[in-house]
């Protein structure tokens, strides 16, 4: 059932299908694979039923766009007005939320039906959604694999066939990673590119908001949608800071960092699929350039000195007395404590006493001051690569889907999987994953593409030359 936009709006257009019953169609998909976990419920039918009527509203009118009457589905750290928003955490568990984040409003705008929540890590922390409080989310190709995180359920939904296109939040990697990992397309959009209003804050200088799908045009189509300026988003770039950066065109010049990509620890199908697809690129008119980026190898330390910074702060409002789970004790102080340490996962809390440890008096300076020092370095170096190609290519994902349980116990293990995508929102600019094939047992593979501040159109122009090659 994994159709295109393009074929859904054909179907809808021509009355071959109505959106009732294609909202229906998908429902019935995602309860038929209930045991892979993608899901955390479905919205209301309150919700569903308004959807459904405005788009019916939009093609009456001559008025629609290419989400009417697209059914999707949101990951759960998004706030949908009046619908629960639990970011797969304990501590949110019945939380409803009070307002539509600004993605949402654009959806519906648009006319799209979201349909359902989707699984993830705790609070978007993890690369394989074994952290969600509400259980793992298995990969639809092997479902004794993980789906890669932190929007796993996401990856899998699209994957499946769940849904069309789906939105998730990516960190450090968690569109990009789970889709590569399950063979669809995730773009991670330029910081500031789509507003994060009404998304739960992680890391709130590397958080952004992207979409899945099954082809890169169904990407584009939503990124098109939900892009743009916003001014409850104090980052959000306007229209002319976008554009400025958009005129130069497109040199069919891609750089390959190659002693960063070959490593140890890199699967050797990883690597091979990927310098084949490279070689196609390459007798397609594709000119390849080997690109040395210096300080690239320190871009994972300083992220998890940074997003940990940025957790312990952003978990600070989960205190048990304003909002969420709350925990009664004799006093309030150890009512405090126990709802937290009740309420988040170990990931989370983890997180939450690196970053306290890195802001404390006399490691300020020596840790999180020091990864901003490097993070600017990075930066400068990115856009000195960048005058001389159009994108820098790696794989997306340095393993292939790995056993559910086999890196759970080894946190560096499992941030080190970040090691291609990291580098991206540390710079902030936009990257996409393609699928570019499958190892020898099926497990699928892609291919990362960055490029420059504001410049999607040129990953969308280079993951659809993957997807033809």
């Amino acid at each position: 059932m994994n159709k295109t936009l393009k074929e859904l709006q054909e179907e809808l257009k021509s009355k071959k299908t109505s959106v009732k019953e294609l909202v229906n169609s998908y429902i019935e998909v995602i309860k038929s694979n209930a045991d892979i976990n993608a899901t955390l419920g479905f919205y209301s039918d309150k919700l569903i039923n308004e959807q459904i009527k405005k788009a019916e509203e939009l093609f009456a009118n001559g008025k629609d766009t290419a989400l009417t009457g697209i059914p999707i589905v949101i990951k759960d750290n998004i706030m949908v007005k009046g619908e629960k928003a639990t970011a797969a955490s304990k501590i949110l568990e019945n939380f409803t939320a009070t307002y539509d984040a600004t993605v949402i409003k654009k959806l519906k705008e648009a006319g799209a039906v979201m349909i359902a929540r989707a699984n993830m890590d705790e609070f978007a922390m993890g690369g394989s959604t074994e952290n969600s409080a509400f259980g793992v989310v298995k990969n639809p190709h092997d479902k004794s694999r993980v789906a890669g995180g932190s929007s796993g359920g996401s990856a899998a939904v699209v994957s499946y066939g769940g849904a069309p296109i789906s939105l998730g939040s990516d960190t450090g990697g968690s569109i990009r990673q789970p889709a590569s990992l399950c063979g669809v397309v995730g773009l991670k959009t330029t910081y500031g590119g789509v507003s994060r209003y009404g998304v739960m804050a992680m890391g709130s200088s590397l958080d952004q908001i992207g979409p899945f799908g099954n082809s890169v045009e169904d990407v584009e189509n939503v990124y098109n949608i939900i892009s743009g300026y916003d001014n409850l988003d104090s980052t959000s770039l306007t229209k002319e800071e976008r554009i400025k950066e958009q005129e130069s065109g497109i040199k069919k010049k891609i750089g390959i960092p190659r002693k960063f990509i070959e490593r140890e620890g890199v699967d050797k199908e990883v690597l091979k699929n990927f310098n084949e697809t490279i070689e196609k690129l390459k007798a397609d008119g594709y000119e390849i350039i080997d690109v040395d980026i210096k300080d690239v190898e320190k871009a994972l330390s300083v992220y998890y000195v940074v997003v940990c910074a940025e957790v312990s702060s952003n978990m600070a409002r989960y205190d048990g007395i304003r909002y969420g789970l709350s925990v009664p004790d004799v006093n309030v102080i150890k009512g405090y404590f126990k709802t937290k340490t009740e309420g988040f996962g170990g990931e989370v809390r983890r997180r939450i006493l690196l970053g306290t440890y890195v802001l404390s008096s006399g490691y300020y300076d020596a840790y999180y001051n020091k990864a901003n020092l490097v993070r600017e370095m990075l930066k400068k170096e990115f856009a000195k690569v960048f005058q001389d190609v159009d994108v820098i290519a790696t794989p997306t994902s340095p393993i292939p889907a790995f056993k559910i349980g086999e890196k759970s116990q080894d946190p560096l293990a499992m941030y080190l999987a970040d090691i291609f995508t990291v580098p991206v929102n540390i710079v902030g600019v936009p990257a996409i994953s393609v699928p570019s094939g499958k190892t020898d047992s099926g497990l699928p593979l892609g291919i990362q593409f960055i490029a420059p501040h504001n410049r999607e159109d040129i990953l969308f122009t280079y993951g659809k030359e993957v997807e033809k090659i």
